[in-house]
This record gives C-alpha cells, sequence and structure tokens, in this order.
C-alpha cells in the first residue's frame, strides 16, 4: 500500500529564500553536480532509496502561535510578551494578535497548552496511519530485537508517544521505514540517557566509561583478533548498548557513508555534553547561565534534526553540510529546541529526586530572580534563538539556493516545529508551572 499523501512541509524560512528563480536553482544544482562529481560524492546508495533531490519552493514564515497570560502579567512577562529582543530578531519584532488566527490547525487544536509567550510555529497532526504503524513497530523492534526495557517500564514506554514525535518531525519522509531510521535513533538515545544518567539507575558516577563503551556501537572498536570478541560481546551486555548497536545497524545500511559519519561526530558530541552536566552534579556546582547554554550546545537535539536528509530520502553533500553558516543554523536549532525541553520537563524535573539543572533553574540561582520571573527569561533566551535560527536559515537560503539546501533547510524547520507539537501534547510527561 502506497504511503498517505502528506501535507508540505513546515517551514520558518521567510520569503526572501523563495525569491530565486527555476534558472538560479538549476545553475547552482548543475554547479554543485560537477563539485561533487569532482570530489567522488553522490547520493546514497543503499537499501531505501528515496525520491531524487528536487527545488523545494520555500513559503512564507508561519505566524508564531502566542498564548496571553490571564490577568495583569509583571513586567517581565510583559517584555515576554511584547516580542523577541537580542539575538538575530532585527526587524521582527511582534505584537500580540487580537484578530483569529488563519484557518488550519491551532495551537490548541491537539491536547496540551503551549508555553505563554513562547515562539512557535503549529503543524499539520501528524498522519495517524502512519502513528499506527510506527508504534507497532518501534515497540515489536524494542521487546523483540534488543530487549530494551522490563514490563513495569511498559507504560513510561507507550507515554513517551515516540511515533508521534517521529511523524510530526520528519513530514517528509517517504515513508515508514525511513521514519523508523529516526525512531530507533531517538528510542536509543533516550535509553543511553535514562539508564546512564537520569532515573533508570543513571549516576554521574562512572558515566564517562559507560559513554565510552557505549559509543564503539555506533563508532566500531578496530582491534586485535584476541579482543575483538570480547569487544562484540559486550555490545549485548546492556538495553543502552544493544539499541545503540541495532539502532546504527539499521541506519548506516540506508545512509551513505558521511552521513553515517556525520551522525557519529554528532553523538560524541552529546555524550560530551552529558560529562559536563555529571561534572558539575558531582561537584554539586551550578553553572553560570553562559555556561550552561555552552553545555546545551552540546547536550541537545543536534543529532536528530541532522539526520533530516537521510530520514527524507536524501542527502545533503558534506562539503554543504560542513558550511560555517549550515553549522551554526543547525547549532541553533538543537539549542532552541533543547530550551523547549527545559520549558516543558521544568515541573516534572522538580517533582524528581535529586538536583536537575535547567535553564530556569539556573538563571534563578545565578542571576538571583525568583522561578517566576527566571521561567519568563528562559522563554525570552528560548524565543532570541528561534529568531536568529530563522533569519541564520533565510540567510543561508538566500546565499545557497541549491536545492539540497532549501530542503534540508525545511527538514531542519519542520523537526523544530514538530519538536514542540509533541512537547506540548505529550500531557503524560509534561505539565507547565503556574507562572500566569
Amino acid at each position: 500500500m502506497p504511503p498517505p499523501e502528506l501535507p508540505p512541509p513546515q517551514s520558518h524560512l521567510p520569503e526572501a529564500a523563495a525569491r530565486f528563480g527555476a534558472h538560479v536553482l538549476a545553475s547552482a544544482a548543475a554547479a554543485l553536480h560537477d563539485t561533487g562529481s569532482a570530489a567522488g560524492g553522490g547520493p546514497s546508495a543503499g537499501p531505501l532509496p528515496g525520491p531524487p533531490p528536487v527545488p523545494v519552493p520555500v513559503p512564507p514564515a508561519a505566524v508564531p502561535a502566542t498564548a496571553p497570560a490571564a490577568g495583569a502579567p509583571n513586567a517581565a512577562l510583559e517584555r515576554l510578551l511584547r516580542g523577541p529582543n537580542g539575538l538575530g530578531t532585527a526587524g521582527l519584532r511582534l505584537s500580540l494578535r487580537e484578530e483569529p488566527p488563519p484557518a488550519g490547525p491551532s495551537a490548541d487544536a491537539a491536547e496540551g497548552r503551549p508555553v505563554p509567550g513562547l515562539y512557535f510555529h503549529a503543524v499539520p497532526e501528524p498522519d495517524p496511519q502512519r502513528v499506527e504503524e510506527i508504534g507497532r513497530r518501534i515497540k515489536s523492534w524494542a521487546l523483540d530485537e534488543v530487549s530494551l526495557f522490563p514490563d513495569e517500564w511498559e507504560d513510561q514506554f507507550d507515554g513517551f508517544s515516540v511515533s508521534r514525535y517521529m511523524v510530526a518531525c520528519h513530514p517528509d519522509a517517504p515513508d515508514v521505514d525511513h521514519l523508523m531510521l529516526a525512531t530507533r535513533l531517538m528510542v536509543a538515545e533516550n535509553a543511553v540517557d535514562d539508564c546512564y544518567c537520569e532515573d533508570h539507575g543513571g549516576s554521574p558516577v562512572g558515566l564517562g566509561e559507560r559513554l565510552l563503551l557505549a559509543h564503539t556501537a555506533l563508532d566500531p572498536l578496530h582491534t586485535t583478533d584476541e579482543y575483538r570478541p570480547d569487544w562484540a560481546q559486550s555490545l549485548h551486555s546492556d538495553a543502552p548498548r544493544r539499541a545503540y548497536r541495532s539502532a546504527m545497524e539499521y541506519f548506516a545500511g540506508a545512509a551513505s557513508p558521511s552521513q553515517t559519519d556525520r551522525l557519529r561526530h554528532d553523538m560524541a558530541r552529546l555524550h560530551l555534553g552529558y560529562l559536563a552536566e555529571a561534572a558539575w552534579a558531582q561537584s554539586d556546582r551550578v553553572p553560570e547561565v553562559w555556561e550552561y547554554l555552552a553545555m546545551r550546545q552540546f547536550n541537545n537535539f543536534r543529532p536528530c534534526p541532522t539526520i533530516t536528509d537521510t530520514v527524507g530520502g536524501y542527502e545533503l553533500p558534506a562539503d554543504l553540510h560542513a558550511r560555517p553558516a549550515m553549522q551554526k543554523v543547525i547549532a541553533l536549532a538543537g539549542n532552541a529546541t533543547t530550551l523547549v525541553n527545559d520549558l516543558y520537563s521544568y515541573t516534572k524535573e522538580l517533582d524528581a529526586p535529586g538536583h536537575h539543572l535547567n535553564l530556569p533553574v539556573v538563571i534563578a540561582e545565578r542571576e538571583n530572580l525568583s522561578e517566576r520571573d527566571a521561567y519568563l527569561k528562559s522563554v525570552e533566551v528560548h524565543n532570541d534563538l528561534m529568531h536568529a535560527f530563522e533569519n541564520e536559515a533565510a540567510a543561508l537560503a538566500a546565499d545557497c539556493p541549491v536545492p539540497q539546501v532549501q530542503r534540508f533547510l525545511r527538514g531542519v524547520a519542520a523537526w523544530v516545529d514538530g519538536n514542540h507539537y509533541w512537547h506540548r501534547t505529550n500531557t503524560y510527561r509534561y505539565s507547565l508551572p503556574d507562572f500566569w
């Protein structure tokens, strides 16, 4: 059965990025083809071929959805609702809409309430047939292929709603098989986080050793014949390593060598961020705000949007992915989406045992603000990063009107939007603080 027709991917990229005519895109694509041929690069020849790269027109920017607070806001909330300020927001001053939003899915159409004042873009509801099929497949993989969790964790696995998450984040995936590449990796990454770092047996003590050995499931150990069997056996020794090994095996079978190595690199970044946070936990130190944000640039969602081309069935060539402007866009997307997690998981982390660091907690401690004002300032930081992401993405799209670049930027933007959708609607895991 062919996959259901998908709605057009959402995009934040301003209209300026779509001003280039077809002849400009064709010329840029031809130049890219010549460069790629000389470098020996080309699209993946893996077992999951996708449609060939085509020019993807970029629609005008979506209108940000904000939810005004009830009652009289204090100065911090008034400043927040007036609109973004700071990084990358010149010319992007916003005011609260008095007219109803345009037709289409609203921020409150699905379950869950958005953070008041948060800058985000609504997305269509994920395709229910894909959500159901991926939910069936990912649970079968978790239970039958990698023995990921015991029976008593099943409700938490189901409550994670990973199938709805991935369908929302990858609207241009050609089929369920491609979506499963991202879904397995998402589940495996969360298994490592929960079992090594967080509330299912995690600890900062000895974390470096555990992460290093788990990373060899992604980046294979090349050793002598005498010691290779011991390493191979170790990949089955715990649930996180089993999940990493299997998810990466599926991914590498569909991705090009360049895409696979890109993911390994970003997973190393993720593990480095885990170690910084663990060091603060062991020393019982609350970092400065800028230090926390530096950690969050590594301990963040970056590995997820960086594979958007593989999940979409095409490849952004390595030289274009490595451009500093593209790296900046991807980093800003990861930073903004991770602060979404900080904001929506705030009450969940306060209720959990131990001292959890998130941006509101760090700002409250380091800037001597109340919990409420620190939370509202964290929303501002998120909004500034979101506008920086959109500005940088628009500039790159205008500067490099190559079809793969345009499509990749749309894919990253769709991931940013889908990530917020999942956090907002996952009321099994998240609820908002009573600050409004």
